[in-house]
C-alpha cells in the first residue's frame, strides 16, 4: 500500500515536470541559447515544481495557523515581506540557479574526475539489498542521515565566528513567521548547501530521494519558523522539532549564546558563541550532545547586540547581504 502511494505521487510529481518543462522551460532554454543545458534545465524544472508545492502548502496549511494561532502579534510586516523575498528565490530555483552556475559545477567536474582516477561509486541504500533500497526505508534512512549532517552544519554556524557573522543575519528576525527559514545571507547558505551536495554526492543519493528529503525539511521548518502557539505532546516533542521547541532557538540570550565563557566582539555580554536546540527535524541529536532545552516559555527573539545596543542588521534585502559581509570582515 504504502509503496502504491509513493510510486504514484512519484508518477504525479514526473508528468508535471514533463509538462512544464516541455511547454515553458525547454522553449525558454532554446529562445535564450542555453540548449546545451537542457538537462540541467529539466532538473531546474523538478525543484520548480517542489517550491511551487512548498508555497501551496505554506498558504493553505501553515498560514491559517498564524492567523488563528500566533504566538505574537505582528507589529513590522515590512520584515516579512522581506522574508517572503528570501523564500521566493529560494523556493522558485533563483537560489539554485547561483548554486549551479558557480559551487555545484565545480563540485560536479571534480567527482566526474575523482570518478574517472578509479574513485569508487558508493551508494549508501545498498548496504542491504532488498531491504535499504526498499523506497520508504531509504528515504527514512537519508532523512536522518542529513539530519544529523545539518544538526553539525547548525552548530558550526554558531559555534564559528566568521559563519556566525553570516548566520547571525537569520537570527535578526524578530517576527518569526513562516517565511523567516528562507531569510539567510547567500553566502551562508551557499557554504552550507556546497556541504550538503558534497555528502549527497558520497553516499549516493538517487536524486528522487534527495529532492524529497529537501523538501521534507524545508516544509518542517516553515513549520518551526511559524508565529504559531503550538507544542506538541511531550514524547512528540523529542521525536521531531516543534515550533516551540525551534523558537527557543531563536531566543535572546537561549538560542544561539552561552553564559560560561568571555565575552568576544559577536557576543558583547559575555556570552560564548553556541546555545541550544540545533536540531533541523529530529531533536535526538540536541540530546544525545547536551544541547537540548525543553518546556521554556516562549521568549523574545532576535540577537542580544541587535536588542539591547541597537546593533544594525539592515531592513531590506540588499542592506542585509551588505552587512553580513561587513560584519564577516570585522567592519559592521
Amino acid at each position: 500500500m504504502a509503496l502504491a502511494v509513493v510510486e504514484s505521487l512519484e508518477a504525479g510529481f514526473s508528468s508535471v515536470q514533463q509538462w512544464l518543462f516541455e511547454h515553458a522551460i525547454e522553449p525558454l532554454a532554446v529562445w535564450l541559447g542555453f540548449s546545451n543545458l537542457l538537462t540541467d534545465a529539466y532538473d531546474a524544472t523538478g525543484w520548480l515544481v517542489v517550491g511551487v508545492v512548498q508555497i501551496a502548502v505554506m498558504l493553505v496549511l501553515i498560514a491559517p495557523m498564524e492567523r488563528f494561532f500566533p504566538a505574537e502579534p505582528l507589529s513590522d510586516r515590512r520584515a516579512v515581506r522581506v522574508d517572503v523575498a528570501y523564500t521566493l528565490i529560494h523556493r522558485l530555483g533563483l537560489f539554485k540557479l547561483l548554486m549551479f552556475f558557480t559551487v555545484q559545477d565545480w563540485l560536479r567536474e571534480g567527482f566526474g574526475v575523482l570518478r574517472a582516477q578509479g574513485f569508487p561509486t558508493f551508494h549508501l541504500d545498498q548496504i542491504w539489498p532488498g531491504l535499504t533500497d526498499q523506497p520508504l526505508l531509504s528515504f527514512c534512512i537519508y532523512l536522518v542521515l542529513f539530519d544529523f549532517l545539518q544538526y553539525w552544519i547548525h552548530r558550526a554556524q554558531h559555534g564559528l565566528e566568521p559563519w556566525w557573522a553570516l548566520h547571525a543575519l537569520h537570527h535578526s528576525q524578530r517576527q518569526m513567521t513562516m517565511w523567516t527559514d528562507n531569510r539567510n545571507h547567500l553566502l551562508d547558505d551557499m557554504v552550507g548547501d556546497a556541504i550538503f551536495v558534497v555528502v549527497a554526492m558520497l553516499v549516493g543519493v538517487p536524486p528522487g530521494q534527495f529532492v524529497a528529503v529537501v523538501a521534507v525539511s524545508q516544509l518542517s521548518e516553515n513549520l518551526q519558523h511559524a508565529n504559531v502557539r503550538l507544542r506538541w505532546w511531550p514524547w512528540l516533542e523529542r521525536l521531531w522539532v516543534s515550533p516551540a521547541f525551534h523558537r527557543l532557538h531563536h531566543a535572546v540570550g537561549i538560542g544561539h549564546e552561552s553564559d560560561a565563557e568571555p565575552a568576544s566582539s559577536l557576543t558583547p555580554r559575555g556570552g560564548a558563541l553556541g546555545g541550544h536546540n540545533f536540531g533541523v527535524l529530529l531533536p535526538w541529536w540536541d540530546m544525545l550532545f547536551g544541547t537540548a532545552r525543553f518546556g521554556d516559555p516562549l521568549q523574545p527573539t532576535g540577537v542580544r547586540d541587535q536588542v539591547e545596543q541597537g546593533r544594525d542588521y539592515g531592513k531590506g534585502f540588499w542592506a542585509q547581504q551588505r552587512l553580513g559581509l561587513l560584519r564577516l570582515i570585522g567592519r559592521a
